[in-house]
Formats: C-alpha cells, sequence, structure tokens
C-alpha cells in the first residue's frame, strides 16, 4: 500500500525534524489501531520474535499411548507434523510534502493535529490491507473478470462476484491477462514497476475503471475474443501471507487444490471442517451443524462466528435470542476513557456456551466462519511498525521536496486448519 500527501491535494503534510515527537506520541497509536482495526484481528495472538530463515511448529496429529485391556500393551509412538512458516513482506508507505510543514510550522495544534491525521490514515490503509489478507487465499488477487469497455485511456472490467471491500479507488494494481487455453496461462500486463491505479469502483454495476488501457493480446483472449483480466494488488501475486480462504478446507478440497496447509500433506487431522450450503438460506440447524462437527472432529466448540454484512443481515432474522454478545480484543486495549477495546456481536448458544456472531466487510457474501482464535497465531519479524533504522521515521525522498515514512515488517500467519470450519455457498 502507498499514500501520497502534498500540499496541493488539500491534505498535504510534511515533517522533517520531529522524528522523536512522532514515535513518542504515535507509536502507541499505531499499535492500538493495529489491535483493534477488526474483530479477528483483535482477538487472534501475535507474537513478534519471528527470527531464523524459517519458522517451524510440530504439530500433535495422534496419540501416543499404547493402549489396551487383560495384558501390558505395546507403547505407541505419536505423529507430528512440522509446520513450516516463511515471512511475507507486508507494507504500508507514505509521502509528505516539505512545504506543507512549514506552511504549518506557526501552529503547534494544527501541525500536531495533522501529522496524527497522516499517521493514523497509513496504519489504517495497512490494517485495511491485512484485513483482506486475513480472509482471502494467499494469492494476491482481488478479482477476476472480462473487459467491459475498452478506450484509449482506460479500462472498465467486470468483476466476476464482486467483493467490493477488496477495491478501492487510488489503489495501484498489477494486471494480468488470462489464456483461454487449457494452461490458463496468466500474462502481465505492463510491469510489476508501472501498476495500474483504480480510478472508479461501480459495486451495484460490479465493474472498476483503470487509468490506463490494457491493451489486448490476441492470443489471450476468451470466448469470442473477450478478454480476461485478473486484477492483483500491486507486487502481490502469489506473495500474501496465508489468509482463511486458503487454509479452510477439507481434505478433498485441499488435496484438489494441491495445497498442503504450511508443508504438512492434508489428511483429517490436518484439514478443516466444510460444510457446502447448496444455496440454501442460512439457518440456526446449519449453523449448529457445523459447529458440533468442528467440536466433535478437534475436541474444541468455536469460540468465535465471523461473516459477511449479507448473512449477519439474515442471521438478525433467524436468530431468537438477539442479545448483543461483546468481546475484548487479546491485547486488552484500553480506550481514552480507559473502557476497553471491544466489538459488539449477536450472540448466538452453542454446546459450549453462547459465543458471539460479528459482521466482516472482507467476509465472502456466501460464507460463515467458525473460528478457535487460540489456534490462528501472526508471526512477525522483530521491530514490526515504523522503519527507524536510520535513527528517523522519515526518510528524505531522491531528487523530490518530500519525505517518505514506510510502516509494516515480514510476517506470516499461522492458522491451524483443525479447529476451524466453514459453512459456505449460502443463498
Amino acid at each position: 500500500m502507498a499514500t501520497r500527501f502534498d500540499m496541493n491535494s488539500g491534505t498535504g503534510l510534511g515533517l522533517n525534524d520531529i522524528s522523536a515527537l512522532f514515535k513518542i506520541k504515535y507509536v502507541k497509536l499505531a499499535d492500538n489501531i493495529y489491535n483493534s482495526a477488526n474483530v479477528l484481528l483483535g482477538r487472534c495472538k501475535k507474537s513478534y520474535n519471528f527470527t531464523g530463515e524459517r519458522l517451524r511448529i510440530a504439530i500433535p496429529q495422534s496419540f501416543s499411548g499404547g493402549v489396551g485391556s487383560g495384558s501390558l500393551p505395546k507403547a505407541g509412538t505419536a505423529k507430528y507434523g512440522k509446520a513450516e512458516l516463511t515471512a511475507k513482506k507486508v507494507y504500508a508507505r507514505c509521502e509528505i510534502d516539505r512545504e506543507t510543514i512549514k506552511a504549518s510550522m506557526k501552529s503547534e495544534g494544527a501541525f500536531v493535529k495533522a501529522t496524527q491525521e497522516v499517521v493514523k490514515k497509513a496504519v489504517e490503509s495497512y490494517m485495511r490491507n491485512m484485513s483482506r489478507i486475513l480472509f482471502s487465499d494467499g494469492s494476491g488477487e482481488l478479482g477476476s473478470g472480462a473487459v467491459n469497455t475498452h478506450t484509449g485511456s482506460s479500462t472498465t472490467v467486470a468483476i466476476a462476484d464482486m467483493k467490493e471491500s477488496d477495491f478501492e479507488e487510488g489503489d495501484l494494481v498489477n494486471v494480468f491477462e488470462v489464456d483461454d487455453d487449457a494452461s490458463a496461462t496468466e500474462a502481465l500486463k505492463g510491469s510489476l514497476d508501472s501498476p495500474q491505479q483504480i480510478v472508479d469502483v461501480d459495486p451495484v454495476a460490479g465493474t472498476i475503471t483503470l487509468d490506463s488501457a490494457v491493451a489486448a493480446a490476441s492470443s489471450n483472449s476468451v470466448g469470442s475474443g473477450v478478454q480476461k483480466l485478473k486484477i492483483y494488488l500491486q507486487g502481490s501475486k502469489d506473495k500474501d501471507p496465508e489468509g482463511l480462504k486458503g487454509i479452510i478446507k477439507n481434505k478433498a478440497n485441499l488435496s484438489s487444490a494441491s495445497k498442503d496447509p504450511y508443508g504438512i500433506t492434508a489428511d483429517r487431522k490436518w484439514s478443516s471442517v466444510e460444510e457446502d450450503a447448496g444455496s440454501a438460506s442460512v439457518s440456526t440447524d446449519l449453523l449448529n451443524k457445523v459447529m458440533l462437527k468442528v467440536e466433535k472432529k478437534c475436541g474444541k466448540a468455536p469460540n468465535i462466528i465471523l461473516t459477511s454484512f449479507a448473512q449477519y443481515e439474515k442471521i438478525l432474522n433467524v436468530l431468537e435470542d438477539q442479545k448483543r454478545y461483546e468481546v475484548n480484543t487479546r491485547a486488552g486495549l484500553k480506550k481514552a476513557n480507559g473502557a476497553d477495546v471491544s466489538f459488539q456481536g449477536v450472540e448466538f448458544m452453542s454446546s459450549a456456551g453462547s459465543i458471539g456472531i460479528f459482521p466482516e466487510r472482507f467476509c465472502d457474501d456466501d460464507r460463515v466462519y467458525f473460528l478457535n482464535d487460540n489456534y490462528i497465531h501472526i508471526h512477525h519479524r522483530p521491530d514490526f511498525g515504523w522503519f527507524d533504522d536510520d535513527g528517523t521515521v522519515f526518510l528524505r525522498l531522491a531528487n523530490e521536496d518530500a519525505y517518505e515514512a514506510r510502516y509494516g515488517g515480514y510476517l506470516e500467519v499461522f492458522i491451524n486448519p483443525a479447529f476451524q470450519g466453514v459453512l459456505k455457498n449460502l443463498a
């Protein structure tokens, strides 16, 4: 993610020599945003000690005791899988115009307030991308579809099953054209270093408009010369951390997708409950069915349910008990008034007691996720946050009268599939 702030845009800011103030005042703000951006980010475990080339986690996949009656049984050996995590690079970047610094230096109140806005928006943009990643499949793909209109200066693409939250005006994307032959090869249009900008998002029509023409190649067409494109967030193709959609599958679907989560072969103990609703409407029967399947499979009931706003609206209508359910973040963050940062949802009575159902705009419209967030862990490398290795948060941009700041780091999302479930293909 990259954001540019300059004076001419009306939101311009600049900064050159108050990095110390910036760090003291706003590092905690960045932490608060990161730990309370959405329910899953706020609830899942986080650590910041991922060192070495890879992180290996031993996963028990069987009991170890040799048991029997009547005579002393033979000792058994446990089966362990070795999950391997490789850190992925995830960034936010903002540029700040120097002239704006000088124009605002006489008013400390306005200056600090403006600085806070830049910091907040940069981190919020990062959190928005992390939320997208958590509900994605690790491919970095935002969507695909056929070219709707094509001019010399723009391209409008009709996105199939468009998820509005994944597309934002101003985002920079890489465009790949999909061949219609059996290999379905993808050809990059343009270059990775010259991404195209989304200038319009129309969720009603299900289209996005790019700021430049995407020239069609005669060999890369779909059907009767219809050009099909895949849209990826800039530089992100096949480089996102893992997400729920890629990991939470049953054994058959993991195998058919040649997906072995974190290098462990998918089997009965290393896969999720995946219930296909077959276009049925969400109901308490279906919710109970998946809840019980997850508990039966792993011995632990999910402790949180996340779904789309489309399904959440239907759940509000079908649940008889609509008591509000509040869940605090794992970090135990505090608001300015001292109250815990928390999320409110609807109470659902499961076999393990009441748990909360919460809406999430990055969740696919037809899905409900049944999660145990104790088995979802974001492993960060040390010094995650604002890049300050040069002793300052802000770096001078070469050949420009501006500075830039970078936020983010290197991480991987570890989701143990055995403790999770999904209800998909709902009406």
